[in-house]
């Protein structure tokens, strides 16, 4: 009985966790089917760039504006007239079937991708915090000065014993010739 009990607990967290959607995960599915022929998170296309989306505005208004757009519009919201304005008075159409968790998951997505673009894909965003994959060459680099001289020296090398053969080669040919 006991194993049993312990075989129903492990079965039921796994299949929790197999089909259950963090989030960001949710968020990131819906974003892709709704809203990514239109936003992106880091450039404005036809509407406008979603990163820090979470700063600049309450998720109240948030979730109103993905709901019904138009209806802010028509209400005098000045923010939601601005963006309307700004990007040519394309209409963003309504999700009125979107729940609020599904509008917070999108916006948790939005945020992790945020973040992620600006601490990884961004090397210049912040020059002080990021460090080259490279070192310069400089006199203390002793490995660097060693491997290169002694490429430099098996070259010169190479080189002597090809013309060390090429003057035996000529000598013998010379010595075949006059005999």
């Amino acid at each position: 009985m006991k194993n049993k009990i312990i075989l129903l607990i492990f079965f039921l967290t796994v299949t929790n966790s197999l089909f259950a959607y963090t989030p960001p995960e949710e968020g990131k599915s819906i974003f892709m089917s709704r809203c990514a022929a239109c936003h992106t998170v880091n450039k404005n296309t036809t509407g406008p760039a979603l990163s820090g989306i979470d700063l600049r505005r309450s998720i109240d208004w948030i979730i109103s504006f993905v709901q019904s757009s138009q209806s802010m519009i028509k209400k005098g919201d000045t923010t939601a007239v601005a963006i309307f304005e700004k990007f040519k008075r394309i209409q963003m159409p309504d999700h009125a079937d979107l729940t609020n968790e599904n509008i917070k998951s999108i916006v948790a997505y939005i945020k992790a991708e945020s973040k992620l673009i600006s601490d990884d894909k961004v090397p210049f965003a912040k020059p002080g915090q990021k460090k080259p994959s490279y070192l310069p060459i400089s006199i203390r680099n002793y490995g660097f000065f060693i491997v290169y001289f002694a490429v430099v020296i098996a070259l010169i090398l190479v080189l002597y014993f090809a013309v060390q053969l090429k003057t035996y080669e000529r000598n013998k040919s010379r010595s075949n010739d006059s005999a």
